[in-house]
């Protein structure tokens, strides 16, 4: 996953293109979300299998964490590794998720500085990030 990403769909396009029921959490439109903040997420309901819609802070916290502070180095699961770092493991097994998007930065260096390009579907449809979460 990337280091920023939007979330600008209507909530109504993002329900049906994930297939998720009403209610609807009251969410802002993120044209430059970032670690930290309360995103959507679409998670699986455990007992009916119905899919929903739920805000989760971006930055995974391990069980075991002390403190919040290790969210900022876990905000990306690399598949290389995925299964294999103790901070992801428990997640990976049993708490997957999807974060809905409509696009996501990538920065090319020029010189000293660098340029954001935000990178859609080439329709300009949703898609998702695959995502883990904890309690």
């Amino acid at each position: 996953m990337c280091g920023r990403f939007t979330q600008v769909s209507a909530m109504e396009e993002m329900a049906q293109h994930f297939g998720v029921l009403p209610p609807y959490p009251n969410a802002p439109a993120r044209y430059n979300a970032a670690p930290t903040q309360d995103l959507l997420t679409v998670l699986l309901h455990p007992k009916t299998g119905q899919r929903r819609l739920v805000p989760l802070r971006w930055g995974l916290i391990p069980y075991w964490a002390k403190d919040a502070d290790i969210s900022y180095r876990t905000i990306n699961a690399k598949a290389e590794s995925i299964n294999t770092k103790p901070a992801f493991h428990d997640a990976f097994r049993q708490r997957r998720c999807l974060v809905p998007t409509d696009g996501f930065y990538e920065w090319k260096k020029l010189g000293r500085s660098k340029q954001p390009y935000l990178l859609t579907m080439a329709d300009g449809s949703l898609f998702a990030f695959a995502g883990l979460w904890e309690r």
